[in-house]
């Protein structure tokens, strides 16, 4: 009897292991692909749920169905101009076709080595077959800077572009996963950076155009100045002349006025006359004469008959 219940109850447990590993679980985010004794059975499980399969002989094996990002890791890779750069690279992939994934890949580290190999070996192709402008810019646009008609001219324009580059990168990655059961979704440059001796030369030569725009505005503020103090001069000696002008107009007018003024004072009488005679010939005594001067006049000389009064 106790025999027999140990049967019962070793049948039961066997029972609860086959029924326990003959049932699996399917999520949202899980793509199944069933084995037995290492190979693939049946087509891929996507759908999400409870499902079966053979206990101890078959095996669930899960893939995600999610998107999975892949992280390059940073090259120095040299460009078509014998440049060298640091390229940092990343993409976003999936898993296509399960089953065709497991025969070529059998699990995602797997994928992961695959990915690097043709990630990196495509970057560092299509950088090579590009001048460093290619890969740093993606545009022939002006940049918008006070000097622009000067940097303008110093940028070299470009045929392809950093996002054609990423573009030629993606269809030919994607054309050696498809047979792997695998998609590039998306692959980007994450960062772009001159090794230490590029570096140096770019920045020296940001440095001599920074100087040779410095100079030409300096030139062009010095013909400017000198513009400016020219017309500056110019304004001032018209200013003055027409000054001079006006004043002597006015000391011309006031001049004529008094004249006519003394000429009606003194024109009213023969005294009046002789006494203003007399007046401007004092004032030319004053201005003419010091204690150092010797004059020749001649006796018809008016005033000659003035001093001879004085004696």
């Amino acid at each position: 009897m106790k025999t027999k219940s140990i049967l019962i109850t070793a049948i039961v447990i066997i029972t609860l292991i086959g029924l326990n590993s003959s049932v699996f679980i399917v999520q949202e985010k899980d793509q199944v692909i069933i084995t037995q004794f290492g190979k693939p059975v049946g087509e891929a499980i996507t759908t999400p749920g409870l499902h079966y399969k053979v206990p101890l002989i078959q095996d669930a094996n899960y893939f995600e169905k999610r998107v999975m990002e892949w992280n390059g890791d940073p090259n120095q890779v040299p460009t078509k101009d014998k440049k060298f750069i640091f390229v940092d690279t990343y993409a976003r992939w999936q898993i296509t076709d399960p089953l065709q994934f497991f025969k070529r890949l059998t699990n995602e580290r797997g994928a992961q080595s695959r990915i690097d190999d043709i990630l990196d070996g495509d970057t560092r192709d299509f950088i090579a077959n590009n001048d460093i402008e290619e890969a740093v810019r993606t545009s022939n646009r002006i940049p918008e800077s006070s000097d622009t008609d000067i940097i303008g001219d110093s940028l070299e324009k470009i045929n392809v572009g950093r996002d054609s580059i990423q573009n030629m990168i993606l269809e030919s990655a994607n054309i050696q996963t498809k047979e792997l059961g695998i998609r590039i979704l998306d692959f980007r440059f994450k960062r772009i950076n001159y090794v230490q001796e590029v570096q140096n030369q770019v920045y020296e030569r940001m440095k001599s155009e920074r100087f040779r725009i410095a100079d030409k505005f300096r030139s062009e503020g010095q013909g400017e100045a000198s513009r400016i103090n020219g017309e500056k001069e110019r304004e001032l000696k018209k200013i003055q002349s027409l000054a001079f002008r006006d004043a002597e107009m006015i000391k011309g007018k006031a001049d004529a006025t008094a004249a006519s003024i003394y000429a009606d004072a003194y024109n009213t009488s023969n005294q009046s006359r002789s006494f203003y005679g007399f007046l401007k010939s004092m004032e030319t005594f004053e201005k003419t004469f010091d204690e150092k001067t010797s004059i020749f006049i001649s006796t018809d000389s008016e005033l000659y008959k003035y001093l001879k009064t004085m004696d």
